[in-house]
Order: C-alpha cells, then sequence, then structure tokens
C-alpha cells in the first residue's frame, strides 16, 4: 500500500509520488510500435491512454495488494468490468452471472450483451451447484461478486473456481465491498479480481477508478485491446488521489469493520428494525463461509425496518446529520441510500419467480445500504437513532 512501485529514494527525490500529468513521452525511433497489436510488456512509456508513470505505480501497488502477477487501471469499475467481459466472451460465447450484484454489471449483462450475441444467466452465486447448473459447453466465464450489492450475498470462491475450471471457463471476482485486505479471489483459484476504486480503495469520494488484477499474459492482453481501443484509462491525477487513499486503506478498514460491528448489532437490537445483514454477524446466512474466507468484514451493512422502509426513508434522510443520504460506498463518511426491492428486482436484476422470492425473502420490502465510515460509532448510533425515532 506504501512501497511498492517505488522508483527510487536518491537524494531529493519526493517520497510521495509525483502524478505525471503529461499525455505523451518522449521517445525514439523504433523504441515502440506505432499500433497498439505491437505493444510489448515492456515497452516504455508512449501515450497516456496506453500506460503512464503514475498509473503504474498504482498497478504494481494493486497487483501486490492481490497477489496477482499484474495490474491494468481504467477510468470506473464499470469500464474494467465492461473491458473484461468484451475481452472474453464473443457472440455465441455464454457467462453465468451472479443475479445479485452492482446494478450497472446486471444492466450491462441484461441490457447490451445480448444484442451482441452474448447470451447470460444469472444464478444465486450464494449456491455452488446452482453455478454448476447454470454452465453450458459455451460458457466462457463466471462473473460473481462476494459480498454482493446490496443484500451481502457471500459465494465460496474456492468452490467455483473449481466448478468453472473443470468446463474450460474462467472465473471473475468483483472484491470491492470486501478489498484486498478482505478477501483474495486469486488465492482461492479465481482468474480475475476487478474493484471498483472509487470505492474503498480510494475511499475518500473523490476520484472515480476500476481495476483489473489477474495474470501478466491476460493482462497484457487487455491492455493492448480493451483498454487502448475502447478508451477507458484512468486520469493520472485521479490514480495520483486513489493512491493517497490506498496508503491509508488498512488503517481505514480496520475501523469500518470495527464501526460496522457495533452498529450491525445495535440495529439488530432495535425495535424498529426487521433484519440486519452483515457478513460479520452470527445471523448472516453465510456467517460460517464468510468467517473462513474474509479477513475483514468491511464496513457495508444493509438493514429493513418492520414497518413502511420506503415512507420511512425521507424523514429518515431529513433527520441525519452526520450519516448522509447518497448512494455509493466506501467513503470515511458514512452514506445511507434506500432500495426498493421492487424497484431493483425488475429494473436491474430482472429477477422472476423463485429468484424474486428469495431476493425479497432477504430483502423485505427493501433495505437502507448503510455504508458505515470511520466517524465516532457513538456518533453514528446516536444520529440514527434520532432519525430512526
Amino acid at each position: 500500500m506504501l512501497h511498492a512501485g517505488e522508483k527510487g529514494r536518491g537524494e531529493g527525490a519526493p517520497v510521495s509520488t509525483v502524478p505525471v500529468l503529461s499525455t505523451s513521452f518522449h521517445t525514439t525511433p523504433g523504441a515502440i510500435g506505432f499500433s497498439a497489436n505491437d505493444l510489448q510488456q515492456d515497452a516504455p512509456h508512449f501515450y497516456t491512454r496506453w500506460s503512464n508513470p503514475t498509473l503504474e505505480v498504482l498497478e504494481t501497488r494493486l497487483a501486490a495488494l492481490d497477489g496477482g502477477e499484474a495490474a491494468l487501471s481504467f477510468a470506473s469499475g464499470m469500464a474494467a468490468i465492461a473491458a473484461l467481459f468484451l475481452d472474453r466472451l464473443s457472440a455465441g460465447d455464454h457467462l453465468v452471472l451472479a443475479n445479485v450484484c452492482y446494478a450497472g454489471v446486471a444492466e450491462l449483462a441484461h441490457d447490451i450483451l445480448p444484442a451482441k450475441g452474448i447470451s447470460v444467466t444469472t444464478v444465486d452465486a450464494s449456491d455452488p451447484a446452482a453455478v454448476e447448473a447454470a454452465l453450458r459447453p459455451e460458457t466462457k466465464l463466471v462473473h460473481i461478486e462476494t459480498p454482493s450489492n446490496p443484500i451481502l450475498r457471500v459465494a465460496d470462491v474456492e468452490a467455483i473456481a473449481r466448478i468453472a475450471h473443470a468446463v474450460g471457463a474462467e472465473l471473475s471476482v468483483d472484491a470491492t465491498i470486501a478489498t484486498p485486505l478482505g478477501l483474495r479471489p486469486l488465492a482461492l483459484g479465481a482468474d480475475y479480481v476487478v474493484h471498483s476504486l472509487t470505492k474503498y480503495i480510494c475511499g475518500h469520494g473523490d476520484a472515480l477508478g476500476g481495476a483489473v488484477i489477474g495474470k501478466a499474459d491476460d493482462i497484457a492482453r487487455l491492455r493492448r485491446g480493451a483498454l487502448i481501443h475502447f478508451g477507458g484509462a484512468l486520469s493520472p491525477f485521479s490514480a495520483f488521489l486513489i493512491l493517497r487513499g490506498l496508503e491509508t486503506l488498512d488503517a481505514r478498514m480496520r475501523v469500518h469493520e470495527a464501526n460496522a460491528r457495533r452498529l450491525s448489532t445495535w440495529l439488530e437490537a432495535h425495535p424498529k428494525v426487521s433484519r440486519v445483514l452483515w457478513p460479520g454477524l452470527a445471523s448472516h446466512p453465510q456467517h460460517a463461509l464468510a468467517a473462513r474466507q474474509m479477513t475483514n468484514f468491511s464496513g457495508l451493512v444493509s438493514f429493513s425496518l418492520k414497518e413502511g422502509s420506503p415512507a420511512a426513508a425521507a424523514p429518515l434522510a431529513e433527520e441525519l446529520k452526520v450519516i448522509s443520504y447518497a448512494v455509493s460506498l466506501g467513503k470515511t463518511k458514512s452514506l445511507i441510500f434506500y432500495i426498493p426491492s421492487d424497484d431493483i428486482v425488475r429494473s436491474s436484476f430482472h429477477l422472476e419467480g423463485r429468484a424474486a422470492a428469495d431476493y425479497r425473502a432477504v430483502a423485505g420490502e427493501g433495505v437502507f445500504r448503510f455504508s458505515v465510515g470511520i466517524e465516532a460509532a457513538d456518533d453514528l448510533i446516536a444520529d440514527l437513532d434520532t432519525a430512526l425515532s
């Protein structure tokens, strides 16, 4: 988090990473081909859409954190996942996707990929047998998110990796909520790990970014193809801000987790709360798996009210003084946002029948997604108590 990718400590060298904002770099004839198809892994920096010294430091640190051979940064988490999907999937291929995941990913899979001739099957990824049953001979990729957004389902990465590899498919894991300090999917057999750097890794809510981490050859292919030709390059200044946040990730995640433990325990005992979802709670449906697989349960908590969750959102937002009613997660400051079940089941997840019933059995009318920040836990409890009252 602090030292990987440092370029030198000679006298006068800056201690902090300096953002290199240039879009072009000096070169010599023949040092690099003009076509991205000729790009070699050891090529010098040429054009910032291809690579950049500041991005190189960030990518080196991310690869080190996740135990991967290489990492590639993108302008957002969605840019990273879209690049990975479109690199690995072509017309006639099949994707198996967790049926509860980041809404943008679900919408990409349901609304865009089929138009490109890519078939998609969604499954409850907390059930490895359901994943196995969804596989086909043409399945090329399985993509899961653990814990999942917003009801924090936990998937068994090691089991699903074995299942996918048995039919020649690859496994990608979105570990944004867990962070590399809570979960290392590559060590459990995944082929790719994806992060929205916008969330905990940046941590300050002031920069968008995404990354894919994996084997060096796979990442080099992604760079030559999806990054350069789709153009979703991360701004060097955003990379600088993310690097600044990365330096305190370990310290922040310890506070996020401790605060989430306090708040989820308090919410479970609150008379107006019907259910609390946090992987660190013994009441979580996959707590035993989470305890075996995760080393930090992170700071995202979801809860439902016994009565009137949709109607409670507006007055709760108005009463909160410390917690902000806002989207996103993983910031130093606490955020809360109400996600109605009917809306997300219909518009993003396209859940029907048993899958829709399973979601509502957990989420009820909807969940308040609570990204617990690093404020004093007593202040957060007092703020929520006043608002809920």
